[in-house]
């Protein structure tokens, strides 16, 4: 039973780690693109980055599920890369995990980017950086408070994900059974004592995670 549990949490720890680590690049380039440019589309694809958080986890769940099937074209690019699938595995939780969280990590770095200020941005051009430049130099710098609280909260939001991880990953042990879904079964099987222990330790660790955050910032104030 205890090797189970650590199976999960080691689980829950790597989907958690990966999904902040893979949305952090994307936070940063469309974060950044989101609170600078001027396309009239842009309150229409925010609109579409929130709707993971406005749908009902198992609404979207089916929705990822459906998309990627084996007999889809996601599916059968991925059988054809990997020879294997992408539902029920690890790269499918993984995958299903980045889109839910999109708007986590994305949101806090747009407006990050947007405190920088547009006064910012035109006296690093006019002391000669290129944007390129000026883009590592002076955005970045400033908005890593708005890009470490994205990836936090997706990691802290992963650990806890249970809709979305049972429909597109089942519960195999070992692969995709996280730690969410483990007290799930544990409250199955009757064993309120197993349950409350992982929800203790699942809130610790997301607690933690979030503190550290704010210790981070306290020490950079």
């Amino acid at each position: 039973m205890i090797d189970a549990d650590l199976t999960a949490l080691r689980l829950s720890l790597a989907l958690a780690g990966a999904t902040a680590l893979m949305l952090l690049p994307v936070a940063v380039l469309l974060g950044h693109w989101l609170a600078t440019t001027r396309w009239p589309g842009k309150p229409l694809l925010e609109a579409l980055l929130l709707l993971p958080l406005l749908l009902p986890p198992t609404v979207v769940g089916l929705a990822l599920l459906i998309a990627m099937g084996p007999d889809t074209p996601v599916g059968r690019a991925w059988a054809a890369l990997t020879g294997g699938r992408l539902v029920f595995s690890f790269a499918g939780i993984l995958l299903a995990s980045v889109l839910i969280n999109l708007p986590l990590a994305v949101q806090p770095a747009v407006q990050a980017f947007r405190g920088v200020g547009d006064d910012l941005r035109r006296a690093a051009s006019s002391c000669g950086l290129s944007p390129s430049r000026a883009f590592a130099r002076v955005d970045l710098p400033l908005a890593w408070p708005g890009l470490a609280t994205g990836a936090v909260l997706a990691f802290a939001h992963t650990l806890g994900e249970f809709g979305v991880v049972l429909m597109v990953g089942g519960a195999i042990p070992g692969e995709t059974a996280t730690l969410s879904l483990t007290i799930y079964d544990r409250v199955q099987a009757f064993d309120m004592a197993g349950a409350v222990r992982l929800a203790v330790l699942l809130a610790g660790v997301s607690v933690t995670a979030v503190a550290l955050l704010f210790l981070l910032g306290r020490k950079r104030g």
